[in-house]
């Protein structure tokens, strides 16, 4: 069985959500959401990398919002260049998941725990990073 912990990224153009599995690969838990401007890419990508770092990341998941009609969005676009420095930064290539539906799955998990609105924003991202990294751990057993 590999080990070492596993980040997962769920990307946007103003909050990035990040999760973390533990050591063994067997849980998925939302460990932080990264605000950003949606132009000045070098803050939350330092950020990343100091996360990878801190927590001896050694696989990353990304989420990549792929359109039903299998062309790619500008979105889909972004989240690879944005794959591309966290690459570049860690030297970790990240592995590319389908997260459609994610966000809505999580605002649905956290509405159905009777979070609030308020709290449900700032940390649905996460949330939604923590299903893109469930996902990929359970495809691997």
């Amino acid at each position: 069985m590999v080990q070492g912990r596993v980040m997962g990224i769920d990307f946007g153009m103003r909050h990035i959500g990040v999760a973390l599995s533990d050591v063994l690969r067997i849980t998925a838990t939302g460990y932080e959401t990264v605000n950003w401007n949606g132009i000045d890419v070098d803050k939350p990508v330092a950020r990343i990398a100091q996360i990878i770092k801190e927590n001896d990341v050694k696989e990353i998941v990304l989420g990549k919002p792929s359109k039903t009609d299998g062309t790619k969005s500008e979105s889909e676009m972004k989240a690879e260049a944005f794959g591309a420095l966290i690459e570049e930064v860690s030297g970790i290539k990240p592995v590319f998941r389908d997260e459609r539906y994610t966000t809505v799955i999580a605002s649905r998990m956290l509405h159905d725990n009777n979070m609030k609105a308020k709290k449900q924003k700032k940390i649905i991202d996460q949330v939604a990073a923590e299903i893109i990294l469930r996902e990929y751990l359970e495809s691997k057993r």
